[in-house]
């Protein structure tokens, strides 16, 4: 079984989100249970001047998008027993950001029409195209469309996932043909109102549709959570199943990571607090090992829950707590939480910016982790915080209710505190709840435990994704 995994991310050479993560770790967790894993990607910028000598040109060929006849070459790299396929066109990748420019419909189009052209070319052939989100959707509507009737490419088949269905590659309709090369009937597709909608052709033509948790595979037919799309969910809800993402437990342990200025354990705690008062001493914070830390890591936008915070962030910081802060996102939440840095000199800590290492130390440090998301799909950092021992506080939505338990004080179970209406008043609660409970050290002993010692791992979930790829070939 041949498995070729096509997206616009995947680490270690590109990332930005979860979407990087996950790409850069199923393939190599489906490589241990037998199955053939490789990846196809852009040649960005910064990929191209890294690695520049460790590419291996494949193939030189020319790829017909509409009128045009664009440049393709393909290179390849073996990293961490993978290999990764890179589409090279420097009109459309020869830039300094991977998203947000006026011509990222036909950015995006050449690269799926790209990734079909160069199938021939993978060592061992394709059973399996597996894209995710929109700027690879545009593979099952051109394999249905213009690709139906070649023989070599009758046989595969297309698993789409959706890491965000808030991202859907929306453009103006006039692309359809003087860009993407569709006939009328086959732009109907893809038609959304006034515009056209890359991850919709997507989710009506692919033969396999998966996201990334149970619950929001159940969120994603409801309006307030489908950004437009619920109608051609439910339509195609007889192939969508949700599978929970999981973490690298080799990268994201404590006790190995060589990120952290203190490695740590279940067993053997103190590294945390060495690292906890590390961390106070480096962002001019109280050096106090008993001052509960309470930190967010990820991106300041509305759907992560930062409205919540603003209301009630002079209340939280009533009590005696530290925040700290990493990310970058809206303007106005960067502005709002660099003031409030300013107005709690030695109380908060907030770095514009996003650096691996510094999060990981901020998870290290960290007694609890704030994640009061609108939306999550699955989210990872829950995770990556409960491993570290920064017990989650999370809203009951999307991956954070498939993956943090709240705890029982009388069973002793659970990873974390949740709350479950998107209120402000009610992550307060959460919030003092968790404060209450970490003057009991006996309490907070138990549940940092149980959060260190969560099945993150994607043990379970490779067994889910296999079953689908040999449902499909077989």
């Amino acid at each position: 079984m041949n498995i070729i995994f096509v997206s616009s991310e995947a680490t270690p050479f590109a990332k930005s989100g979860g979407l990087g993560d996950v790409i850069g770790t199923l393939p190599k967790e489906l490589q241990k249970k037998g199955i053939k894993a490789n990846v196809l990607m852009p040649l960005y910028k910064e990929i191209k001047e890294k690695y520049h000598c460790e590419l291996e040109l494949i193939k030189e060929l020319n790829v017909q998008l509409s009128w045009r006849n664009q440049y393709c070459g393909l290179y390849k790299l073996e990293y961490n027993h993978i290999k990764y396929y890179f589409i090279d066109n420097e009109q459309y990748f020869d830039r300094d950001d991977y998203y947000g420019y006026y011509d990222d419909g036909e950015r995006f189009a050449f690269f799926s029409k790209a990734a079909i052209d160069v199938m021939p070319h993978i060592d061992g052939g394709v059973d399996i195209i597996h894209c995710s989100d929109w700027q690879s959707a545009l593979i099952p509507v051109y394999m249905r469309s213009i690709y139906s009737n070649q023989e070599f490419y009758k046989k595969i088949k297309i698993v789409f996932s959706i890491h965000n269905i808030e991202y859907q590659g929306k453009f103006n309709p006039y692309i359809t043909g003087d860009v993407l090369g569709l006939s009328q009937e086959d732009e109907k597709i893809i038609i959304d109102g006034d515009c056209i909608n890359f991850m919709k052709g997507a989710i009506k033509t692919c033969d396999k549709l998966t996201t990334v948790s149970p619950t929001y595979a159940v969120e994603l037919k409801d309006p307030f959570f489908a950004s437009g799309l619920e109608q051609t969910v439910q339509e195609n809800e007889y192939k969508l199943k949700g599978i929970l993402n999981g973490i690298d437990t080799e990268i994201f342990d404590p006790e190995k990571d060589k990120l952290l200025k203190y490695n740590y354990s279940s067993r053997k705690i103190e590294g945390k607090y060495k690292n906890k008062e590390a961390l106070q001493k480096e962002l001019n914070l109280e050096i106090n090992r008993e001052i509960p830390m309470i930190s967010m890591v990820g991106r300041l936008v509305s759907h992560k829950g930062i409205d919540l915070v603003k209301e009630v962030f002079d209340r939280i910081m009533d009590k005696e707590v530290q925040i700290v802060i990493l990310g970058t996102g809206d303007k106005s939440y960067q502005d709002y939480f660099i003031q409030k840095s300013k107005d709690y000199k030695s109380k908060v800590a907030v770095s514009i910016h996003f650096s691996s290492q510094m999060a990981n130390q901020i998870y290290a440090a960290s007694d609890i982790f704030l994640m009061p998301s609108k939306s999550e799909p699955c989210g990872l950092s829950q995770m990556i915080a409960a491993r570290y021992g920064a017990i989650p506080i999370v809203r009951e939505v999307g991956g954070l209710k498939d993956t943090i338990e709240p705890f029982n004080p009388e069973t002793e179970t659970g990873n974390g505190i949740t709350f479950k209406t998107y209120d402000a008043y009610d992550m307060l609660d959460a919030i003092q709840r968790a404060l209450l409970m970490y003057k009991d050290k006996n309490k907070w002993g138990v549940i940092m435990q149980n959060a260190m010692k969560s099945n993150f791992s994607w043990e379970n979930q490779v067994l889910e994704y296999i079953n689908i790829y040999k449902e499909l070939i077989l």
